[in-house]
């Protein structure tokens, strides 16, 4: 009996149970809403993303061009493109097109698409582009390649014919424009080396090997009233740090990298230095370009050289998807103080090449990485040099002068009508 009693005491009160199980309730129910509104926020979270990933399609952006002896104003015109996209899509001209439309090209089809799929801002490239936007082919860009826009510089572009080669972009309202580069075109090169010819004697003004001596014994000439012939051509370039900063990577070497290092001038960027570029960026992690200034060169190459002065080089050479430094007015002879300050691992050069400096015994600009058993030849995947541009110029020098002449009326015309519009 006392247990009976025992047990009546202890039961729990019916209050006390009436709390306990609204207790468990509210939390339970706290516990279930916590859950779903977390599980709300995570569904809502991830249909955003998702959304957001299906707002956020790559806006492909497309420019094209003939890119006949590439040079930094193409890069640039590039740059500025993809900067307007996030997928620059480049279309280059074919030969056919470009000598209806212009004249005959310096660089060939497949020399200039080496050229173009090396610039580090290029994604894409469409060989044998039209030199016109047709209807046609502008439905193609549009539903093939899946292009928001097409982009041109604020130079003019104008068919045989007068009319404006990308009216039917800009009658369609997917037309954007950049601003043109000034101080270099392609013209503006050729010019420079056709200026070789002001001067050549009556006697062998008819001569086309008289140009091809003079490039190649450094002949000096006068290429303005007044001028001297030494040294670059005349160049309006006008170098900023901003632009070296725009075409550099910004980017050193980790601390364990590989560091290739390979010189030259490399004036009249082609499609043969691009090539040995490539080539030498294989070799290890990070690829330093040394490059030699006007001095250097015209001491070495003749006074005739180089065509595009220090700087134009160095963004030509910077623009290169395959360069990741370079070193503006290199020294000719590599130093034991130059290898351990820029901690380089290896020193190439390639075979062909337009002095043979590399394989002398005596007064060899590579003695020391030689002796340091870090210099290497490499096989050169292209025979190009400078003057191989040159001879091409050289040989078909009255069509250029032709092609160059109905450029700059062209310009002239162009630039005067923006003058007058700008001061109306």
């Amino acid at each position: 009996m006392g247990g009976g009693g025992g047990d009546s005491d202890i039961a729990p009160h019916p209050e006390k149970i009436k709390i306990v199980a609204t207790c468990l309730v509210v939390s339970v129910g706290i516990s279930l809403l916590g859950f779903y509104l977390k599980s709300g926020a995570e569904w809502r979270s991830n249909w955003s993303l998702s959304l957001n990933k299906k707002k956020k399609k790559p806006i492909r952006v497309y420019m094209d061009g003939c890119f006949d002896m590439m040079h930094y104003g193409h890069c640039n015109a590039l740059r500025q493109a993809r900067a307007l996209g996030d997928q620059l899509v480049v279309g280059v001209v074919s030969d056919a097109e470009i000598i209806a439309n212009k004249g005959p090209p310096v660089t060939p089809l497949h020399e200039r698409m080496i050229m173009v799929n090396a610039v580090k801002w290029v994604d894409e490239v469409i060989s044998d582009a039209p030199y016109a936007i047709t209807e046609e082919f502008m439905k193609k860009l549009f539903d093939e390649y899946n292009i928001d826009y097409i982009i041109h510089g604020d130079d003019p572009c104008v068919l045989p014919d007068g009319t404006d080669a990308y009216a039917l972009a800009k009658k369609a309202g997917r037309y954007k424009q950049i601003k043109r580069t000034e101080g270099v075109s392609s013209t503006d090169i050729v010019g420079r080396m056709l200026l070789c010819t002001r001067e050549r004697s009556i006697s062998d003004s008819h001569n086309h090997s008289s140009l091809q001596r003079q490039f190649s014994h450094g002949n000096s000439q006068k290429f303005e009233a007044g001028g001297s012939g030494t040294g670059t051509r005349v160049s309006h370039f006008l170098p900023t740090s901003r632009r070296i900063v725009q075409f550099s990577n910004g980017k050193g070497p980790g601390d364990d990298a590989r560091i290739v290092y390979i010189d030259g001038a490399f004036d009249l960027f082609h499609a043969g230095h691009v090539e040995i570029l490539r080539l030498a960026r294989t070799l290890g992690d990070f690829l330093l370009v040394g490059i030699h200034n006007d001095q250097i060169v015209s001491a070495k190459r003749g006074a005739h050289r180089p065509i595009m002065n220090l700087h134009e080089r160095s963004l030509s050479v910077l623009a290169c998807r395959y360069v990741d430094e370079v070193i503006i007015g290199a020294p000719w002879e590599i130093s034991k103080d130059m290898i351990t300050t820029f901690n380089i691992s290896s020193v190439v050069h390639g075979t062909v090449a337009e002095n043979d400096d590399f394989q002398k015994e005596q007064d060899n600009p590579y003695a020391v990485p030689i002796s340091m058993g870090i210099f290497k030849v490499l096989d050169s995947p292209l025979d190009i040099t400078t003057t191989t541009i040159i001879r091409r110029i050289v040989s078909n020098h009255e069509a250029y002068q032709k092609r160059n002449q109905k450029k700059a009326e062209s310009e002239k015309r162009y630039y005067e009508d923006k003058t007058y519009v700008a001061g109306d």
